[in-house]
């Protein structure tokens, strides 16, 4: 009779993909760029507004979809042909207890844009949804991943606008948050990379890719991404910090501020000359009406001023 052999305990761990790590330390990088920018919009060195709108945004996204995609192609191959549990949950543990890091400090340094579900909440909800795609065939995948990506714009409803659901990303009002990347339609790049790697590795790709670059600079910060991630804006606060110190930035205009912030926020819904009239017409009454430098200030909010409110409508009315 012929001896049954014995189930492996778990699956061999693979060899590192130098690919993919020389591909999170472009990531990093290029998220490292976006930070700088964006701390030197904090301090005042660039307009307000500028790293959120036009190229900083795609480029923002771009990043952010890059990171969701490569932590599907890892999570595939981290777990075939069987589910390291052991390896999965330290690693999960290690980026939700990291997310909620970042959660509590901008909760006590930026209350008013805390990040409450950014990049690694994101990846910590995709890693575990994706492990019910690890046997799934990639062509079903891929679909799912499709349908996240079009969720948003066909599925949006007031009833997801409680703070409670703001995570799944189908809010009709979009909450502030400085990093909000929602599992809808966040969850797409994530599922297309687990679908990649299904079709490479069946492809005999992995083998391939794995002799590829593993000792430069960038594939050593890849396989530290998590340390990267949580020093690098530190360290770039306190090199702009020390800037702002040495060289400070010119004083800002509130008026031109206030132009560009109303500018920014009108053309999303209505087209850009309707926007400069209204803009302009809120300008003027709030000056008239002494409410302009107490709504600079944080004095007093937009949303709780019945004047404001009042202004909004009359100047809606005249613009058009």
């Amino acid at each position: 009779m012929a001896a049954v052999p014995e189930a492996p305990s778990a699956s061999p761990r693979r060899s590192r993909i130098g690919f993919l790590d020389t591909a999170r330390g472009i990531a990093l990088v290029a998220m490292a760029t976006y930070h700088f920018g964006w701390d030197l919009e904090f301090f005042g060195y660039l307009d307000p507004g500028t790293t959120g709108h036009g190229l900083w945004k795609i480029y923002a996204r771009g990043i952010a979809g890059s990171f969701l995609f490569l932590a599907g192609l890892s999570l595939v191959l981290g777990h075939t042909p069987a589910i390291r549990w052991q390896a999965f949950w330290r690693r999960f543990l290690m980026i939700a207890g990291a997310a909620g890091l970042i959660t509590a400090a901008t909760a006590h340094a930026m209350p008013q844009g805390m990040i409450f579900f950014g990049i690694l909440h994101g990846i910590a909800a995709a890693s575990l949804i994706g492990l019910a795609f690890l046997r799934v065939p990639a062509v079903i995948t891929i679909a799912v991943a499709v349908a996240a990506f079009v969720a948003p714009w066909y599925l949006r409803s007031p009833v997801f606008d409680t703070p409670w659901l703001w995570w799944v990303g189908l809010s009709q009002t979009l909450p502030r948050s400085n990093d909000y990347v929602p599992l809808l339609p966040w969850l797409g790049p994530f599922l297309l990379g687990m679908a990649v790697m299904r079709l490479a590795m069946a492809r005999g790709w992995t083998e391939r890719f794995a002799t590829g670059p593993s000792s430069n600079l960038l594939a050593r910060a890849g396989r530290h991404s998590l340390a990267v991630y949580l020093i690098h804006q530190p360290v770039l606060i306190a090199i702009v910090y020390g800037l702002s110190l040495v060289l400070p930035p010119p004083p800002p205009d509130p008026v031109a501020d206030y132009r560009r912030s109303c500018n920014q926020a009108c053309v999303q819904n209505q087209d850009a000359a309707m926007c400069a009239r209204f803009c302009d017409c809120t300008l003027d009454k709030l000056m008239e009406q002494e409410l302009f430098t107490p709504l600079q200030s944080g004095a007093i909010r937009a949303d709780q001023n019945e004047r404001i409110q009042a202004i909004a409508q009359q100047c809606t009315v005249a613009a058009q």
